[in-house]
């Protein structure tokens, strides 16, 4: 078993939930983060979703809010959605058009951040550790397993 933990790609393995955590907490922060600071929060009703009664997953709902149907439509990718028509939902949606509306219940960037600083953090650590792992075999002169192949 030590055997095992000695070589390093234990260390490439779990670099990679770090990396997720990174990759989904940028990719996602800044859209929700400008939701949350100038987005127009909204009570609408579901009047029509676009993949009623095909085998599609691309969900399209028609939105109705106080001022008429509005120009948005909320989306949804995958086999349950959740909505269905007559539901009235809390909506977020960007005044200036540049971010896609979206259900206010999914909007939140404190958990966004709280994922991308959980993921740096994590692969910072990881690095350093790699890092001292390396700097103790070379003291110790020992080899790499990639140099024995």
């Amino acid at each position: 078993m030590l055997r095992l933990l000695h070589r390093a790609w234990w260390l490439a393995v779990l670099s990679v939930v770090p990396a997720l955590f990174i990759l989904v907490g940028s990719v996602q922060y800044a859209p929700e983060a400008a939701l949350d600071r100038r987005g127009v929060r909204e009570t609408v009703t579901i009047t029509a979703d676009s993949a009623a009664g095909t085998a599609s997953k691309n969900h399209r709902f028609t939105l109705v809010g106080q001022g008429g149907e509005l120009d948005e439509t909320l989306e949804y990718r995958g086999s349950n959605p959740g909505y269905r028509v007559g539901d009235r939902i809390e909506i977020l949606r960007d005044p200036e058009g540049a971010v896609p509306l979206e259900d206010a219940v999914d909007v939140d960037p404190e958990s966004r951040l709280g994922g991308l600083v959980t993921g740096v953090a994590a692969w910072t650590g990881m690095t350093l550790l790699a890092g001292w792992r390396g700097h103790v075999r070379r003291r110790e002169n020992r080899r790499a397993w990639s140099d024995t192949i």
